[in-house]
């Protein structure tokens, strides 16, 4: 009996501009056992931690190397309640909520897992409502520093550095948070409508039961969550 060897064969690929494009467009998974969204996800979440590991290293240099006295953060960010001061009382709610909003959304990976529509669609949106309170509050601290003087060149207790490093970190930190909240009411809502189960694809949905959009936003949401810790230590604490 011939031994038959059966050779495929590869399939024609275009010249020039045409063959760079179908070389970008032709491969949906970048690992054996990746996606490509998550994968994106992944390299965004890495750009992001070099920019903001610049930031907190800028941060550590300038305060470091100034001559001036650095602003007493306890002080600084004091709220004057029931006739006395509480040092970063509000600072302190702030990383309740956050910390609070990464086990929401954990929950909400979870029943995504389990392809249970509704408690993951209501835990994403709680999640959602714990970072739109976390913004409102800093919000109200940008307000609060911003009528008492502070400025991105100046502020009345010392080193003029800090008003630069204060409104560039956690000003690129809330903008984080607020992108966020929106696609959590974005995946939200196809969540609930049933985006996910249907026998098609669409935007941020593959269908067919496909909740992965659900676990790259926990991703990206636990991220940012993650670098507010750092930021909470290396600003408000030191």
């Amino acid at each position: 009996m011939a031994d038959v060897t059966l050779k495929k064969t590869p399939p024609e690929h275009p010249e020039g501009l045409a063959g760079f494009v179908a070389d970008w467009s032709s491969d949906q998974r970048t690992f054996k056992q990746v996606s490509w969204g998550k994968a994106m996800m992944w390299i965004l979440l890495l750009s992001d931690t070099f920019i903001f590991g610049i930031f907190l290293v800028a941060y550590m240099v300038a305060r470091s190397s100034t001559p001036e006295t650095w602003p007493n953060a306890s002080e600084v960010f004091a709220l004057h309640i029931g006739g006395a001061d509480m040092p970063l009382i509000l600072i302190a709610i702030m990383t309740f909520v956050l910390i609070s909003s990464s086990g929401t959304m954990a929950m909400a990976v979870n029943s995504a897992y389990r392809r249970a529509r509704g408690p993951t669609a209501l835990l994403m949106l709680v999640t959602a409502l714990l970072g739109a309170g976390f913004v409102g509050m800093q919000a109200f601290e940008w307000s609060k520093l911003i009528s008492e003087g502070v400025r991105p060149w100046g502020n009345p207790w010392g080193a003029e550095q800090f008003g630069a490093s204060f409104f560039m970190i956690t000003g690129f930190h809330g903008t984080h948070v607020t992108i966020g909240v929106i696609f959590l009411l974005l995946v939200a809502h196809r969540v609930w409508r049933g985006d996910f189960d249907l026998d098609r694809r669409s935007w941020l949905s593959r269908g067919n039961g496909d909740y992965e959009s659900v676990e790259i936003m926990g991703l990206y949401w636990h991220f940012v969550d993650l670098v507010w810790v750092f930021i909470f230590a290396f600003f408000y604490l030191w």
